[in-house]
C-alpha cells in the first residue's frame, strides 16, 4: 500500500516537501497512463535552420494550398514525421 499524500497549504509548502520525498512512495506510476493536455501551450524555442530556397518556396507553395504559414506547415510536417519514428522504435 502506498503513502497517502498530504494536503498542503501552499505550492511552497508542496515543493518542500517534493523536494525530500520519493513520489514513488506515494504514487504508483506502473498504472499511469499518458495523457495529452489539450489546452496547454507548449514552450517554444527559436532555431536557426538553413534550408535550400527551392525547398522555402515549395513549403510556400504547400502551405498556401492548406491556408496556413508555411513555418506552422513544417512544424506538422516534423511533429507528424517525429511521432513516426517514436512508434517504429
Amino acid at each position: 500500500m502506498k503513502k497517502q499524500i498530504p494536503c498542503f497549504s501552499s505550492e511552497n509548502e508542496e515543493r518542500e516537501f517534493w523536494e525530500v520525498h520519493d513520489s514513488t512512495d506515494f504514487v504508483n506510476w506502473s498504472k499511469a497512463e499518458r495523457i495529452i493536455l489539450s489546452n496547454l501551450k507548449p514552450s517554444v524555442k527559436k532555431i536557426s535552420l538553413r534550408l535550400p530556397e527551392s525547398m522555402i518556396e515549395e513549403l510556400r507553395l504547400l502551405a498556401n494550398k492548406r491556408d496556413v504559414p508555411y513555418q506552422t506547415l513544417m512544424k506538422m510536417f516534423l511533429a507528424d514525421r517525429i511521432e513516426k519514428e517514436i512508434r517504429s522504435h
